[in-house]
Order: C-alpha cells, then structure tokens, then sequence
C-alpha cells in the first residue's frame, strides 16, 4: 500500500534543505518496497507572495487528506512587516492547530564524532540522547485574550493568557510516558509550580496520569528554571522530557547548543494516530538561503522521524539515521559543524554522501 506525503518547501534554505530529503526519500523507495506518492503545496511567505494568503486552504486541504507532512521552514525579514494573521510563523501555527498536531518531539542526540562541536565540554555531552516532548497545541500561545488594548486611561496594554485544559495535559502525558517505556522509563516534567497556577494544575495532572496508568515509570518533577541551568550542567541526567509549549519552544533551543549545531536537529509534531509534520528545528536562515551552503541532515532525520512514527518502519528510519552518522564520522561537513581538517561539502553534496551511504547499507 502506497503512503500519501505532503512535501511543503517553504521559504529560505527550506527548498534546499527538502530537495535532499526528496532524494534520499527517493532512493528508499528504489531500494525497498517502500512505495510512496508525494504532492507539493505551498506555505509560509511564499504562499502569501502567490496567492496573498501564508495558508492557503487548498495546502490545509492537501495536509488533512495525506499521511504525513515533511515540511522544509517558513518566515524571513521580507514578510515581517505584515500583520500577525498573514505572517508565515502564524501560518504554521494554524497547521499544526487545523491538524490537531498537540505532541511536538524534539531529540537532541549527540553523534559522538562531533561532540567536539558542541558548546559543552566532551565529557558532560558524550553519549547525549534526550528527547523532549513539548505541547503544542494549547498554553499561552493559543490561550484567549490575547492582544494590545488601549486603557481608559489612555495607556496600552499587552495581554496574553496561559491556559491549559485538563485534557490536553492528560494526552500530551500519556505520550511521553508510552515514550518512556521504550526508552529508559524516565520522564521529568517541566512547570513552574512555585509560581504559575496552571502549571501547579498541570504537575497535578501529570502526576495523577503517571500513579494511574503508568507506575513503572519514574516520574520526577522540575521548575523550568532550573531545569535551564540542568540542562547545560549535567544534561544526561534527562531521558524524557514533557512540559508545556513556551517552556518546550525555550528548553528545546537550550538542547540544541548541546548537540552542537541546531543544523542537526529534526521533529516530529504527532496527533493522537500518529500522523504528523515533519521539520527541521532550525529556521529559515536568509542570510545564507540559495547559497548551497545549508546543513540538510536535520531534514533528512526528519525524514526518518516520519518513517520511525507515522510509518512505523522502524528498519528505514535506522538505515537513514546510520547513513548520517556515517558521513559525519567520515569528516564529512557542512559550515555549521566544520572544523580543521575536515571535508567542507555544501547541501547538495552533503544529501549526495547521505544517499550513498543509504545505498551501502540497504544493498
């Protein structure tokens, strides 16, 4: 049976870095039977200089009736001036919304060939493998009110609302804990309890959803405060982190420092069957869009984060995984995670190296 994907390019390195995961894509399905049909829409400001809308409803179509979405980067100091609804961040924001995307998995492993790169000392990231599990659907993103009003007294105001339903944390919970178990049976959840009422509910509900269903899993709790300084301190003392949107948005970027470049790191936006969106943590990076010069690996594990859980082909998304770390091993580099004596390669020719390492393993 064939797989229906939605590949979105989007703005700046995203053509580039989506190519090379075409490729790669490409090659898995002439070396296995792994048969695929793939359409192309557009979002993000591309979208708008097109059609004057960052999501048109034609690309919401397309995403609700295929099985998953790869998805390259949207936004850029072009488009910034618009108003909020038209801006292509907005526009990615209601994707995720319009597709009920509520898990956001973001993995910061370190591939040991480049614990050298990372911001941290060799000893403290060695053999780094975290995942955090960030909300992504509710809390003060999404919460209502929300704007800039003008007083009675003349004088502004900014208001945003943080907010969180009992069902949503119940769900994004039962997530990391099924995740833990296939890990290490660790979870740690990510508040501030000491001073955030919704996040006291929120360690409550955890908490009452680890003792319920899942009493083999170590649960601990942590303030989001210090878990920021934990994770530049010792982060391997982490295995499963859940916490709530803006804490996951933040902690998630910490992490990417840890893995030495945010080139490096893939997710994976998941509903309750698994079906996702599939991106890169890094933006769109303008200044060096077009310019061959892009890291697509985080793409390209993307890619294999979309075979691993919406596909459940666990032994291609290994393949893909171990064709990356092989190139890497090989000294093989893109600018982000160069140093002296490696080979400096630019996008083309670092997706080039991932598929022919992908051919060595599968022939």
């Amino acid at each position: 049976m064939s797989t229906n994907l939605l590949l979105i390019p989007g703005d700046g390195v995203g053509p580039e870095i989506l190519a090379q995961a075409e490729l790669v894509l490409d090659e898995l399905c002439n070396l296995t039977d792994l048969e695929v049909i793939c359409e192309h829409a557009d979002m993000g400001g591309a979208a708008y200089d097109k059609t004057g809308h960052s999501l048109p409803q034609s690309t919401v179509s397309l995403a609700k009736d295929c099985d998953a979405v790869l998805f390259g980067a949207c936004g850029g100091p072009k488009w910034d001036s618009l108003p909020r609804a038209n801006r292509p961040e907005t526009a990615l924001l209601r994707l995720r919304r319009e597709l009920d995307l509520f898990a956001n998995l973001r993995p910061a492993i370190l591939f040991d060939c480049l614990a050298s790169s990372s911001s941290l000392k060799d000893n403290i990231v060695a053999g780094l493998d975290i995942l955090i599990i960030r909300e992504l659907t509710g809390g003060i993103y999404f919460g209502e009110p929300r704007g800039v009003e003008t007083l009675d007294s003349g004088k502004q105001r900014g208001v945003n609302t943080l907010v969180y339903h009992e069902d949503e944390i119940t769900r994004i919970a039962h997530v990391a804990f099924k995740i833990a178990r296939q890990r290490d049976n660790r979870v740690c959840s990510i508040d501030k309890a000491n001073v955030l009422e919704t996040t006291e509910f929120w360690r409550q509900v955890v908490t009452s959803v680890g003792e319920t269903h899942y009493p083999d899993v170590e649960l601990s709790h942590m303030l989001v405060d210090n878990a920021a300084m934990q994770l530049v301190r010792e982060p391997k003392q982490f295995d499963v982190i859940v916490t709530t949107n803006m804490f996951g948005d933040i902690l998630s970027d910490i992490s990417a420092m840890l893995t030495g470049s945010i080139g490096m790191l893939p997710s994976a936006s998941l509903d309750l069957n698994q079906k996702g969106l599939f991106e890169p943590v890094h933006g769109t990076a303008p200044d060096i869009a077009g310019q061959n010069k892009v890291n697509p690996l985080a793409m390209i594990l993307s890619l294999a984060m979309l075979l691993r859980y919406t596909l459940k082909q666990d032994d291609l998304a290994d393949s893909v995984e171990q064709a990356v770390e092989r190139v890497i091993e090989k000294g093989i580099r893109t600018p982000d995670i160069y140093f002296e004596g490696a080979l400096l390669v630019g996008t083309d020719q670092m997706g080039s190296e991932v598929v022919n390492e992908l051919r060595n393993l599968l022939n």
